[in-house]
């Protein structure tokens, strides 16, 4: 099987990726940071390593943690938890039977603070211990700028974090499909609950963008409004996170500024198409190629100077019988050495099994040059043996005609 790459950079893509580039965001809030959501490139940031009040962008661990140490299915009583005046609820009351899955849809689009304190309970057995788990996590995943005192985001002088450590999370999160699905929620429907509740987010940003994917809001006096983001435009995803603005259309405002800047900065590209051919091989017994199609299109973001290849794993010819359908080989597209896809290529036709008499021509035609060569051979071989045997007739001639005298 034979590699063949298609080499692209910057602006041998198409325009250059900078033509459409918007200036730099002039945010409001106190520490701000955007990264790719596939690279963990940082692309623009502000103070991106201080250490600010997260408020319930904490409930980021929490879920993380949820997810990686109790299964989705597993039904658990609600936590005896004594909330005070506007706190962010799910609503449930003290020994309620509810599913982790009903759990986690009601800690990320409701901010349930009942919720938080449910899950930590379920995965440590008591609030303290959860939060040991939580700071152990947050140093094996590097947030080093990260401490948490409560599961819930509540103020207090060891609960902080930076825009930084929120994106990272963030992206450890987003690239958990479970996560992911909850994150991205418009609405859910509690399943737990008789009769079922429905619910929706309250993440205006998630709610009010299309292209929004998550992830998390958070309030309290201390923090201000805070926002960790997700969106995916152009075949790009960013993550982003803001901390410290003055209120929650500033954070919304601000977010959605950021993400639009980010977006500007990439062109979509589709480097193996869907419905057109992706590659062609050619056909032993055959005049024409075999067109090779890929089930799904491969779509990327990229941006100016980063290295788009599309690697083609394909046989150097194909032999019926092939079904229409049938793999052949496959695309694998990467940029700077990341693979963001792969695709098998399938056969874009039917290709009958060669007839006898086309196995004959083409065994003939493929060893026409042998033949011919060995004919060249027998031809030299008979020219010498002759020219070989006229001198020696004329040798003996020569000598008879000597006795003679």
């Amino acid at each position: 099987m034979a590699a063949v790459a298609i080499l692209a950079t910057g602006s041998a893509l198409g325009l250059p990726l900078s033509a459409g580039a918007a200036p730099g965001p002039d945010l409001d809030a106190g520490s701000w940071v955007l990264i790719d959501a596939r690279t963990g490139a940082t692309l623009d940031s502000r103070a991106p390593d201080r250490r600010l009040p997260m408020a319930s962008t904490t409930k980021m661990m929490t879920a993380y943690l949820a997810l990686e140490r109790l299964p989705m299915g597993r039904v658990v009583s609600a936590a005896d938890y004594q909330a005070i005046p506007a706190e962010s609820l799910m609503g449930l009351e003290a020994g309620q039977r509810v599913s982790v899955r009903d759990l986690l849809y009601g800690l990320i689009l409701l901010s349930g603070n009942d919720a938080a304190v449910t899950l930590a309970e379920a995965v440590s057995g008591t609030t303290p211990r959860f939060v040991g788990l939580m700071n152990r996590t947050a140093a094996r995943l590097g947030l080093a700028n990260t401490s948490y005192e409560n599961p819930i985001g509540l103020d207090g002088p060891d609960q902080y974090s930076s825009a930084r450590d929120l994106a990272t999370l963030g992206k450890v999160l987003m690239e958990m499909p479970r996560f992911r699905k909850i994150a991205g929620s418009r609405t859910a429907t509690l399943t737990s609950y008789i009769p079922p509740l429905e619910i929706e987010t309250l993440n205006d940003f998630v709610a009010d963008n299309e292209w929004a994917r998550g992830i998390k809001t958070g309030r309290t006096d201390d923090a201000g409004y805070v926002l960790a983001s997700d969106g995916r435009q152009k075949a790009a995803e960013l993550i982003g996170a803001v901390m410290g603005t003055p209120s929650e259309v500033a954070r919304d405002a601000e977010s959605v500024e950021l993400m639009e800047y980010g977006f500007s900065l990439y062109e979509k590209r589709v480097p193996v198409p869907e419905g057109r051919p992706a590659a062609r091989v050619p056909v032993r017994f055959g005049d024409l190629d075999l067109a090779l199609f890929s089930p799904r299109a491969v779509r990327v973001g990229v941006r100016e100077g980063e290295r788009l290849v599309v690697a083609r794993d394909l046989p150097g010819e194909v032999e019926g019988p092939v079904l229409r359908g049938e793999r052949i080989g496959s695309a694998t597209v990467t940029l700077d050495g990341r693979t963001v896809g792969t695709v098998p290529l399938l056969a874009g036709r039917d290709i009958k099994a060669p007839s006898l008499s086309e196995r004959v021509r083409a065994a003939i035609s493929d060893n026409l040059a042998y033949v011919a060569l060995a004919l060249l051979v027998i031809l030299a071989v008979a020219l010498l043996l002759r020219h070989r045997s006229e001198r020696n007739m004329r040798s003996r001639m020569r000598t008879i005609s000597r006795r003679k005298r």
